[in-house]
């Protein structure tokens, strides 16, 4: 009865009502069109950045497969070369035995001293937390370092080795971060990601 109702209400009142059906109806395909552009939008810059992520991890990966070729002397010396090209000062390479983990020292920019522990590992390996042990025992204490940074070539730190990085502020940067850095990332917008990224949940660098 209702719909006999309304049919009949509309037919009487048609000259009214087509205008508004039109508009609905025109609303109604206006936003489904803008729906189909957005999430086309948002398909096509989901697959760019997917694509940016694979093309980077890639670039990095030539540049650290030239790093893996390196002797653990030149390692560290390719090292202090990336903190000159960062803007850090008087620059200077220890490369010998009993240097107390002081691979390399220098200051930054804005005169903070720089302390750095360089372990040419193999990317499979984790750095253990005798290993960061050492570092802590030596970065201040021994070296007087306002920035302890510990690099390594190898993909991880183990759980105790972060866990000591944390609690130490030392900067460990493994293999991921070592990348960005070779590729052009500024020590400084490094520093704040300390043991981010990568580790052993995944491997871009396989």
């Amino acid at each position: 009865m209702a719909t006999v109702v309304v049919t009949v209400w509309v037919a009487g009142n048609w000259s009214a009502v087509w205008p508004v059906l039109v508009a609905v109806l025109a609303l109604a395909a206006v936003g489904g069109a803008g729906w189909g552009v957005w999430r086309a939008h948002r398909i096509a810059v989901r697959q760019d950045q997917q694509w940016r992520a694979n093309d980077e991890a890639k670039a990095r990966e030539l540049s650290m497969a030239e790093v893996d070729a390196l002797s653990w002397q030149d390692f560290e010396t390719y090292v202090a070369d990336l903190c000159r090209r960062d803007g850090c000062k008087k620059v200077v390479v220890s490369g010998k035995s009993g240097d107390l983990g002081a691979d390399v020292i220098g200051y930054l920019a804005d005169g903070r001293k720089l302390v750095v522990q360089c372990k040419k590992y193999a990317p499979h390996r984790s750095v253990s937390s005798q290993d960061m042990q050492k570092f802590v025992g030596t970065a201040r204490l021994e070296h007087g370092a306002d920035v302890a940074l510990f690099v390594t070539t190898c993909r991880s730190f183990t759980k105790a080795a972060l866990g000591q990085a944390v609690r130490q502020n030392i900067v460990a940067l493994h293999r991921d971060l070592l990348g960005s850095w070779v590729k052009g990332a500024h020590l400084e917008t490094l520093i704040p990601l300390s043991g981010s990224g990568g580790g052993t949940a995944r491997h871009p660098f396989a």
